[in-house]
């Protein structure tokens, strides 16, 4: 029965939304304006250990939408979600954490981000598919060079 205790396990505790935030701090006004917005899309990841075995993983998104230089609207969302990760080796946690939970979190920010812009009286924000995994290495490729900087946002308990 002790073997039994040694399976690996990866389990989704929670997915909920941690953070929204919807600003128009131009309207009425530019909501008049005939041109075409120009959307830029920042994304961002963090994770961390919360208890032993136990870790929060968040994905943002910033959308900022502008007509010239003023604001039509701005949405931030963060998504987060628990994960449960026991006797999995150290070196395959930080692509879990970077790779596999991010994926799974972030259709639920596509769904809310799109939601809240149709909400706000806008056409819908469509986020793009996201290659976690591309990422995840272009980050590590990163740490290495720069000497290994935490620049991740990936945090993981001693």
């Amino acid at each position: 029965m002790a073997d039994d205790n040694q399976n690996p396990v990866f389990n989704i505790q929670r997915m909920y939304l941690k953070d929204l935030s919807l600003e128009q701090p131009n309207s009425p006004q530019i909501l008049l304006e005939q041109a075409q917005p120009q959307v830029d899309i920042q994304l961002g990841l963090g994770a961390e250990g919360i208890a032993d075995g136990i870790f929060e993983v968040t994905v943002t998104a910033t959308v900022t939408t502008k007509v010239g230089d003023k604001t039509l609207f701005l949405v931030e969302a963060k998504q987060a979600g628990i994960f449960e990760l026991r006797n999995i080796p150290q070196e395959q946690i930080s692509p879990i954490l970077g790779i596999a939970c991010p994926s799974m979190v972030y259709p639920y920010l596509r769904a809310i981000v799109s939601d809240i812009c149709t909400r706000a009286g806008f056409p819908p924000v469509m986020l793009a598919e996201v290659n976690f995994q591309a990422m995840f290495e272009a980050q590590q490729a990163q740490q290495a060079g720069q000497g290994g900087g935490n620049g991740s946002g990936i945090i993981l308990p001693n």
